[in-house]
Order: structure tokens, then C-alpha cells, then sequence
């Protein structure tokens, strides 16, 4: 969107600016993607309605317009704060939508995370993008943002609750999200006008592709890391992706990490740490359990 087409020395060319129908062509591919997965691969039989998919889609898609909606009410630290304490909210979210139960040590673990990354995010930030004052419209969008995106994840979890696996997911999420962008957009007259700015600029097409096929796959990793460890542990994973970018990229371009950066980072080792023995010890104790009754026959 920031790449001008077609240009010459003559001429600057044009840009392209309609961000929906990308989320249409990412949404498109990976439902041919997964539909093509289906076919040539064995699935087990599926048994969950297909409008239940509707409601991860229409979440997902109002998550991502009040996250980006909420950058015009609110300060960059708000919107870092946000982003970095979904943890907590998704695992509230799981005991709403499945009664999922969580132990003491997985809140405690969750909002050191929430804690480390806010520090690290805020002291590597700060400067890079302006301010804006928060306002309490900003804040009840960014709400919204959290609600609908913990929503997300959980009812996916949920949903594999029918045995499904992540391909017929993927099929079933991205259908829904393809019908309502289509919807969005011959409403808004941009529909045809996008497949027209593509066949006039070929490369367009290419990169779209590209960024196409980098969401496909992307988002077999996200259902598979869903199916396979829960709501809570993917929104684990998507919060440290921010703090371990920025990280690399402090390592790459030699960018020098101040004293709470290193603090936010340390903090969130010690949360991962405590999250790992923690599990082990539970996983220890278990089985110790199990032989109690069988000594106490023989």
C-alpha cells in the first residue's frame, strides 16, 4: 500500500489503498488452501454446524477494526498496554465460553508476561510513534478490541471440541470471513474496482499473492497451536512475538536496550521458567497420585 505502481520518470504512479480487499485476498487463499488440504488429505468426520464458524469470523473481523479504529483515540503506551495484557482477559474468556479452569500459578505466570513485555514494548517505543491523548471513546473501543479477540481464540478452541482438525478450521473460518468481506466490499463499490486496479498493474498482484500465501500459512500455525495447547498458551505466544521483534531487531541494528527494557525482558524469562516447572512438577505429581491406590491394594 505504500509501493507506487506502474511509475516511469514521467510518472509517479499509483498507490493502492483499500486495506479490505487484501484481508479479502489473504481470506480467499487460505480457504483454497485449507480446502485443497481437505481433499488430497485424510479428515476425520466432521460434525460441528458450519454457522458456528461464523461467530470466530465476525469476532475476528470486528477485533481487527476496533484495534486499528482504536489508534485514532488512544496514546501509543495505552495501545501497547492493551495489546501486552490480552493474556489474562482470554483466560477469563475461557472460563466464559468452554468453563475452562486455571490454576493460581497460570494467572500469576500470565500477568508477569503481561508485565515484562508492557515494560520492554514501553521503553523501546516511546519514541517511534507519536502520541495522541487518550480518550474514554478510545478506551471503550480498545475494550472492544479485547473482548472480540479473546473471543476469538476461545470459541476456536472450543470448536475443536468436535474432533476437527486445523485445515477443516481454517476452511470454516476463512469462508465466513470471505462471505462478509465480499459483502463489505461490493457494498462499498470496491470490489470490482480492486480486481481492476490488479489486472491493470500485474505486480500488484504478485505482492498480494505473496502477502497471500504468508497469511495461509501463518494461520495453519495459529489453528494447529489452538487445537494443540489452548486459547491461553496461543495468546502467550502472540504476546512474546512483539516483545522477541523488537528484541531482534535491537540485536540486528544494534539498538542498545535501557535498564527497563532489560527488566521487562528478565521478568519475562522468570514468568516462562515459573510456567515451565511449575507444569512439570504438576505433571510429576500426577502419576505419583495414580500409584497411591494400587501400593494401598497390594
Amino acid at each position: 500500500m505504500t509501493q507506487a505502481y506502474s511509475s516511469t520518470h514521467d510518472h509517479p504512479g499509483v498507490k493502492f489503498h483499500d486495506s479490505q480487499f487484501l484481508v479479502f485476498m489473504n481470506r480467499v487463499l487460505a480457504m483454497m488452501v485449507a480446502a485443497v488440504c481437505c481433499l488430497l488429505t485424510k479428515q476425520p468426520r466432521h460434525g460441528a454446524p458450519m454457522y458456528k464458524y461464523s461467530f470466530a469470523s465476525l469476532s475476528n473481523i470486528l477485533s481487527s477494526w476496533c484495534q486499528y479504529e482504536a489508534l485514532k483515540y488512544v496514546s501509543f503506551p495505552t495501545q501497547v498496554l492493551a495489546k501486552a495484557s490480552k493474556v489474562i482477559p482470554v483466560m477469563l474468556m475461557g472460563k466464559l465460553v468452554s468453563n475452562r479452569s486455571y490454576e493460581y500459578w497460570e494467572y500469576l505466570t500470565a500477568l508477569l508476561i503481561s508485565a515484562g513485555v508492557s515494560l520492554f514494548l514501553l521503553s523501546s517505543g516511546q519514541e517511534k510513534r507519536p502520541s495522541t491523548i487518550t480518550t474514554f471513546s478510545g478506551l471503550f473501543i480498545l475494550a472492544g478490541y479485547i473482548v472480540f479477540d479473546s473471543f476469538t481464540s476461545n470459541w476456536q478452541d472450543a470448536l475443536f471440541s468436535h474432533k476437527m482438525s486445523p485445515v477443516q478450521m481454517m476452511f470454516g473460518v476463512n469462508l465466513f470471513s470471505c462471505l462478509f468481506t465480499v459483502g463489505s466490499l461490493i457494498e462499498q463499490g470496491a470490489f470490482f474496482h480492486s480486481f481492476s486496479f490488479m489486472a491493470q498493474h500485474p505486480e500488484f498482484g504478485l505482492h498480494a499473492g505473496l502477502l497471500s500465501i504468508c497469511s495461509a500459512c501463518g494461520q495453519l500455525f495459529i489453528f494447529y497451536t489452538i487445537r494443540q495447547f489452548g486459547a491461553a498458551v496461543f495468546t502467550i505466544l502472540m504476546t512474546l512475538r512483539q516483545a522477541l521483534a523488537i528484541l531482534l531487531s535491537c540485536l540486528l541494528y544494534g539498538h542498545a536496550v535501557s535498564p527497563l527494557g532489560a527488566l521487562g525482558i528478565a521478568t519475562v524469562f522468570l514468568a516462562l521458567f515459573l510456567r515451565v516447572y511449575a507444569r512439570s512438577r504438576l505433571k510429576a505429581k500426577r502419576p505419583a497420585q495414580g500409584l497411591v491406590p494400587a501400593v494401598q491394594k497390594v
